[in-house]
């Protein structure tokens, strides 16, 4: 990933709301980032901070309502995708975006075939007819990994086993070499050693194809093995940004800090209780006007109560939204 490139995708102050009976969610709050060629981004935080939503929103795969995104732009290939039609939008998502969704078994569909549904794309898409189709299912069944493709494209998913399904998933997302792949936690369902095994094969796949990738994870320990960059959510907002390695070893913000000591050691004689975040994420009913993680951090000061901390920049690459400094132990200046 050259320094300096320009941003395959660029997003700026995304907003996002639910509306419901009960009031309105406000799931994404001034969302602003951007993805560089090749660049593999880490996308991190507990369930409910906004990371899926995040991404869903980029690509209008929210439905409409309860979901609507009021404010933003998203920046790709010289075309802000929320002022695209429905249309065009599926377009984009088929052949320059593609998604893999967490769970394979939910999201094939389990009365067609997996060569149907890969070669679905590839017909709609690139124009291929279905004997160019067929011989590029076999080609991306080969190139995830699944043995005896000729065969496997005409068995249906119930006939695969979770890590296979996944597999399947990714081929679909690869079949019309997008220029971006978003993967939502597409490990979480699957066991130690297949997980390992999807990691590495996701590892290849870049390799081989140069394809920037958007990675959504509650797992440090997978985003410590893959990301060039990571980018952490709470509340609906990035309340921290920096290359992995800067990360893991000089986090700043207090829930980047706690994220990482809730990551188990294998070091030590006895085993230990594991590290908790306490507290409950915050219920996002209006737009924060303080800082969302002040009732869970233990150096919340009286101004984090009125006031939600912009970003800040501390090195290259590197910022944080927080009041704190922890170099001082007071507040930033």
């Amino acid at each position: 990933m050259p320094d300096g490139a320009m941003p395959v995708l660029d997003v700026k102050g995304l907003k996002t709301v639910f509306r419901t009976r009960g009031g309105e969610v406000h799931a994404v709050n001034s969302v602003s980032f951007d993805l560089k060629p090749g660049e593999l981004l880490g996308v991190v935080g507990e369930s409910g901070s906004g990371k899926s939503v995040t991404m869903m929103s980029l690509i209008g795969l929210l439905p409409s309502p309860p979901a609507d995104v009021r404010e933003g732009q998203v920046l790709f290939g010289g075309e802000d995708l929320l002022k695209c039609s429905p249309e065009h939008l599926r377009e984009v998502r088929g052949a320059d975006i593609g998604f893999i969704f967490q769970d394979p078994m939910t999201s094939l569909n389990p009365v067609f075939t997996v060569g149907y549904q890969i070669m679905e794309p590839l017909r709609k898409h690139m124009g291929l007819d279905k004997a160019g189709a067929k011989k590029r299912a076999r080609e991306l069944l080969d190139l995830v990994g699944i043995s005896d493709a000729e065969r496997r494209l005409n068995d249906y998913p119930h006939q695969f086993s979770g890590g296979m399904r996944q597999r399947v998933m990714i081929a679909i997302a690869l079949a019309c070499d997008p220029k971006v792949l978003i993967a939502d936690e597409p490990t979480t369902a699957l066991d130690v050693t297949i997980q390992a095994q999807i990691l590495e094969l996701v590892r290849d796949i870049r390799q081989k194809l140069g394809m920037a990738i958007v990675w959504i994870t509650h797992d440090l320990g997978v985003i410590a093995g893959i990301a060039d960059r990571v980018i952490v959510m709470y509340g609906g907002q990035i309340v921290e940004q920096a290359p992995a390695r800067e990360l893991f070893h000089n986090p700043r913000h207090p829930y980047t800090r706690a994220l990482l000591r809730t990551i188990p050691s294998v070091r030590g004689e006895r085993a230990e209780k594991l590290n908790v975040i306490e507290g409950q994420p915050p219920i996002l009913t209006a737009a924060p006007a303080a800082c969302a993680f002040r009732r869970r951090c233990p150096h919340a000061f009286e101004r984090c109560e009125r006031e939600n901390p912009l970003r800040h920049p501390i090195g290259p690459g590197h910022d944080a939204a927080c009041f704190w400094d922890p170099e001082t132990g007071g507040a930033r200046a």
